[in-house]
């Protein structure tokens, strides 16, 4: 688990760049004009208990569920998910553990590397052009064969296509004893309850339900934990006000679906097309799912990439943990035939996957790697 220093990547696929800066351009875009889809003021919670039933209608009774809710909000929360609450509570209390117990020098000795996986400092990175100072501080890391159940196919790739390589940057354990361990119990499960989803998502589009199963035998799935300090003048979600501290800028997910694991903090919130901030305020039990844009380049737009933020309107910390997950790195993105039509061209072209992360995730760093 000992970190290994790699170099800086050149760009070697334009057609991913390009779809990383049009994602900054339509994001723009949605922050100063109104969309044309309807407006929603409520988040649909989408119990998953009866997906892992052995009836396929019980299945695809969820998937049309999913459908739904992709297709006019792009965010649901999931509960009867199969995660226990103790799993769950312990990984949030690991949460809490990396960043009160972690001497700061042990933290930054494991400062993010080229691959984004380490300890990110508040205002490392922006999301949003650095427009506003984010307050977030958060610990990355991403697939490791070890951390998942099925073994994986050892065909992993990094972001940029290279053979897997211990990219990861870790606590030792004699700093944060049981910290792996306890990272490796909720990356495992969660990772699963990702493949359980994509079946659904299939089935949601009316595709095979084992349509994605070949893409996803070393998937992309890159995991934070985030700690947003309390605010120093907390303030209700309100049109009227103007945010002073952000915690997270607003932006849209890269990869294929966002899970997002929550304190009882309220933070996360939605941007509704008619440009009106819904707070996404957690449900007991409950999971977090959204969108993101490779979901949205598949379905030609069908399935919502929905722009989001994080502010931290209380005086108590809030910590969150989001599993972004992908396809295989190494797989190409292009629009599914069924979501193609007369009239309807795809309107995305095909990139790779990884690259087209690699290239978002670069364009967050203030000094640029471009």
């Amino acid at each position: 688990m000992a970190a290994v220093a790699l170099p800086p990547q050149p760009l070697n696929d334009e057609s991913s760049l390009k779809a990383a800066l049009e994602a900054q351009e339509y994001l723009q875009s949605r922050l100063t004009a109104t969309s044309e889809a309807p407006a929603f003021r409520s988040i649909p919670i989408i119990d998953l208990t009866k997906s892992f039933s052995s009836s396929l209608v019980d299945r695809r009774a969820v998937a049309e569920q999913i459908n739904s809710a992709c297709t006019d909000v792009g965010f649901f929360y999931i509960t009867g998910h199969g995660i226990a609450t103790g799993v769950c509570e312990d990984v949030l209390k690991l949460a809490h553990r990396f960043f009160h117990e972690l001497p700061q020098p042990s933290k930054d000795a494991m400062l993010c590397n080229d691959y984004f996986r380490g300890y990110e400092p508040a205002a490392f990175t922006s999301v949003n052009n650095f427009e506003s100072k984010e307050t977030k501080e958060a610990f990355n890391w991403g697939y490791e064969s070890g951390l998942d159940p099925t073994g994986g196919d050892g065909k992993y790739v990094e972001l940029d296509g290279k053979p897997e390589a211990s990219v990861n940057l870790w606590p030792s354990e004699k700093e944060l004893p049981g910290f792996y361990a306890g990272i490796a119990k909720y990356y495992g499960e969660v990772l699963q309850l990702s493949r359980h989803l994509f079946r659904l998502f299939a089935l949601s589009l009316a595709l095979p339900e084992d349509y994605f199963d070949p893409l996803m035998t070393h998937p992309g799935g890159i995991a934070r934990l985030i700690r947003y300090p309390p605010a120093t003048n907390p303030k209700p979600l309100s049109e009227l006000n103007e945010d002073e501290e952000i915690g997270l800028g607003a932006h849209t997910d890269y990869e294929c679906f966002t899970l997002l694991l929550q304190d009882a903090n309220q933070g996360l919130e939605i941007l509704s097309p008619d440009n009106h901030w819904i707070s996404a305020a957690p449900v007991e039990g409950g999971i977090v799912v959204n969108v993101a844009d490779f979901l949205m380049r598949w379905t030609n737009g069908i399935y919502k990439s929905t722009v989001h933020r994080v502010v931290n309107r209380t005086d108590k910390e809030r910590y969150s943990i989001p599993l972004f997950f992908s396809i295989n790195y190494d797989e190409t993105v292009e629009t599914l035939p069924s979501c193609v039509k007369e009239g309807n061209p795809s309107k995305f072209p095909p990139i790779t996957a990884g690259r087209y992360i690699l290239d978002r995730l670069n364009l967050t760093v203030k000094t640029g790697k471009y």
